[in-house]
C-alpha cells in the first residue's frame, strides 16, 4: 500500500470534490432509500446540492491551505444545507472544521481528531438524536478512525481506508439500530449518502478519480428492486430543451437514454423531428449523447437553481411595519392561500424540494421587518430553519408547523396587536388544534408499521405516519376522515395537488357533505406535487 503521511488543502478539496462527484451518481439510488414508500424521498438530493454549496465555496476562496478549504465547506455547506439530511451534513463539515482550524497540512492523526469534533457537533444539531441514522455512522466511523490513529500511525490514506470500511459497515447496521429501516428493508439513507462521500474521498487518495463507479448498499434485500427514475417533477438543475432533426430517429430508444440522464424527459415527434425536454444535472451529457442521433436546432438551458431564487424574489409581500411571517409551501395554490390569510413571504419548497437555509436566511432578510415569524410547515425543513434563527441579524422566532394544515391554523391564530412573544405563543398553540392527513400514491411494495403497500396504491397519512391503503380514493378518504374525528369537528378543507382532477375532487366534497351533514367543507386548489390530497380537520 502507498503511504500518503499528510495532505494540503489542495488535498482536501480533491478529496471532497471526488466525493460529490460520487454522490451525484448515487443520488437517484439515495433517494430512493425512503422510509415510505411516496414519491418524496430526496435525502440524496438535499445531500447532493449541499455538496455543491460547499465546494462553490471553496472555488470563491483564494486560499488553499487546510484551514481555509475547511471553513470554506463548513461555510457553503451550512448556507446551502437542505433538508435534516444537509443540516447534519454541514454540521459534520463545521466540526471538522474546527479539529483542522489553522493547519495548513494534516495527517491520520489529525483527520481522526477532527472526525471526532464532526460527530460532536453533528449529535448537538439534533434536539433528540436518533441512532439508526448519519449520526450512528458519522460516531462510528470517527471512533474507528480515532483507534486505528492511536495503534496504527499517521498515514492519511490508511485513516482513510479505515473511515470507509467502517461507514459501509455502520449502514450495514442501522436497520438493527432503527425498527422503521427494517421494516422497510432499506438502510438510512443520510448514512449512505455520508458513506458514499467517504468513499469519493478515498477514491482520490488512491488516484482513481475517473470512472467512478455507482455504489450499491451494504443492506437491500432482494424484495426492493429498483430505483425511481422519476421521484419528484420539480428537482434543481438544468431544464434542457431542444428540437432534434435527423433521419429514421428511434425516438423510444432516445426516451429510455434520456431517462437514464435526466427526469421529467418528454420526447414527441417523429423519426424525422422530435421535441426534447428533460430536467438533468448534467446538460452536457444530454446534449453530447443528441449530437450523435442529429442535428439541434432552439436549444435552451436554464438553471432552475436560478428559476426557484427569481420565483423568490417576486414573492408579492404584503407591507408590514411590526412583524413578518416567512411560511415554506409547495403548489401555486397553496402559495397564494398563505399569502391571503397573511404570510408577507412565501418560499416555495416542501416534500423532494427543500429550501436551503441561505433561502431562507434570503426570505426572513428580505422581509419589511425586524421581527419575523418563520413557519417550516415541513418535518424535513425545521432544521434548516433552526439555523436561520442564529444567522441572521433580525429577532427570528421558529413556530415549527411540520404540515400545511398547521401552518395554515397558526397563521389564523395571529392578532395584529399582539407583541412577537404572544404571536408566537398563540400560533404554537394552534398547532395542536388541526389534525393533518395527507393521500398519495405508494411507489414501491413494502411491509411498513403494519401495512401490506402495493407498489400503486394509495396510501393515507395521519400526523405524518400512515395508517391505510386501499385501491378506492373516495374510500380511503372516508376512512382517514372518520379516524380524524371529524364528527366532533367543524371545518374540513382538501387541497387538491397538481395531478388530481377536479371533478374528481368536488365528487368528493360532496361525498364528504352528504356523509356529514354538521361539518363545512372547503375545497382549495393547492397545486402540490405527490400528494393528490392534503386534509385538514378542526
Amino acid at each position: 500500500m502507498i503511504e500518503k503521511i499528510t495532505c494540503t488543502g489542495n488535498d482536501l478539496n480533491g478529496m471532497f470534490n471526488t466525493g460529490t462527484r460520487l454522490l451525484e451518481r448515487n443520488v437517484q439510488f439515495i433517494n430512493a432509500l425512503n422510509v415510505f414508500p411516496v414519491p418524496d424521498g430526496d435525502t440524496g438530493i438535499n445531500m447532493l446540492l449541499t455538496m455543491r454549496a460547499a465546494m462553490e465555496e471553496v472555488e470563491r476562496s483564494p486560499d488553499k491551505s487546510v484551514s481555509s478549504v475547511t471553513q470554506a465547506i463548513a461555510k457553503g455547506s451550512l448556507m446551502g444545507a437542505r433538508g435534516n439530511s444537509g443540516v447534519i451534513l454541514s454540521q459534520i463539515f463545521r466540526g471538522f472544521a474546527q479539529g483542522l482550524d489553522g493547519k495548513n497540512e494534516f495527517d491520520g492523526c489529525d483527520l481522526a481528531a477532527a472526525l471526532i469534533l464532526s460527530s460532536d457537533y453533528a449529535y448537538r444539531s439534533v434536539s433528540k438524536p436518533e441512532e439508526g441514522t448519519i449520526l450512528t455512522v458519522i460516531r462510528e466511523v470517527a471512533t474507528a478512525a480515532k483507534n486505528k490513529s492511536i495503534y496504527d500511525g499517521t498515514d492519511v490514506l490508511s485513516i482513510m481506508e479505515t473511515i470507509v470500511e467502517e461507514a459501509r459497515a455502520s449502514v450495514a447496521r442501522t436497520p438493527t439500530l432503527l425498527p422503521v429501516l427494517s421494516q422497510a428493508g432499506v438502510v438510512d439513507a443520510g448514512g449512505q449518502g455520508l458513506y458514499v462521500v467517504f468513499r469519493g474521498a478515498l477514491s482520490y487518495l488512491r488516484g482513481k478519480t475517473e470512472d467512478l463507479e455507482v455504489l450499491d448498499s451494504a443492506y437491500i434485500p432482494s424484495t426492493f428492486d429498483t430505483v425511481q427514475q422519476s421521484q419528484e417533477k420539480d428537482q434543481y438543475g438544468y431544464c434542457t430543451e431542444f428540437l432534434l432533426y435527423g433521419s429514421q430517429i428511434d425516438t423510444e430508444s432516445v426516451r429510455e437514454k434520456l431517462v437514464s440522464l435526466g427526469e421529467s424527459v418528454l420526447v414527441v415527434g417523429d423519426d424525422s423531428i422530435i421535441r426534447v425536454h428533460v430536467h438533468t444535472f448534467d446538460p452536457g451529457a444530454v446534449i453530447s449523447y443528441a449530437t450523435t442521433q442529429g442535428a439541434l436546432r432552439q436549444v435552451k438551458i436554464e438553471n432552475m437553481q436560478d428559476q426557484h431564487e427569481d420565483f423568490i424574489a417576486s414573492q408579492p409581500q404584503q407591507i408590514s411595519t411590526g412583524i413578518s411571517t416567512v411560511t415554506v409551501a409547495s403548489g401555486e395554490g397553496l402559495s397564494q392561500a398563505f399569502i391571503s390569510i397573511g404570510a408577507t413571504v412565501v418560499v416555495p419548497g416542501g416534500d423532494s424540494m427543500n429550501p436551503s437555509v441561505e433561502e431562507l436566511l434570503r426570505a426572513v432578510n428580505s422581509a419589511p421587518s425586524d421581527d419575523v415569524i418563520l413557519l417550516p410547515n415541513n418535518p424535513n425543513v425545521l432544521l434548516a430553519a433552526d439555523q436561520v434563527k442564529a444567522l441572521s441579524e433580525k429577532e427570528v422566532e421558529i413556530v415549527p408547523s411540520e404540515t400545511i394544515p398547521q401552518g395554515v391554523a397558526a397563521l389564523l391564530a395571529v392578532n395584529c396587536e399582539n407583541d412577537l412573544k404572544t404571536k408566537v405563543s398563540a400560533m404554537k398553540k394552534a398547532l395542536s388544534s388541526v389534525h393533518s392527513g395527507g393521500i398519495t400514491r405508494a411507489v414501491r411494495s413494502m411491509e411498513l408499521g403494519g401495512l401490506s403497500i402495493r407498489e400503486g396504491q394509495i396510501i393515507a397519512f395521519l400526523e405524518g405516519k400512515p395508517v391505510f391503503t386501499d385501491d378506492n380514493m373516495l374510500s380511503i378518504i372516508h376512512n382517514l376522515l372518520d379516524k380524524m374525528d371529524i364528527e366532533d369537528s367543524s371545518l374540513v378543507t382538501l387541497y387538491y395537488g397538481a395531478n388530481t382532477d377536479t371533478q374528481e375532487a368536488n365528487e368528493i366534497v360532496e361525498s364528504i357533505e352528504n356523509r356529514y351533514k354538521s361539518v363545512e367543507v372547503e375545497l382549495v386548489a393547492g397545486g402540490q406535487p405527490h400528494y393528490n390530497y392534503i386534509i385538514s380537520v378542526e
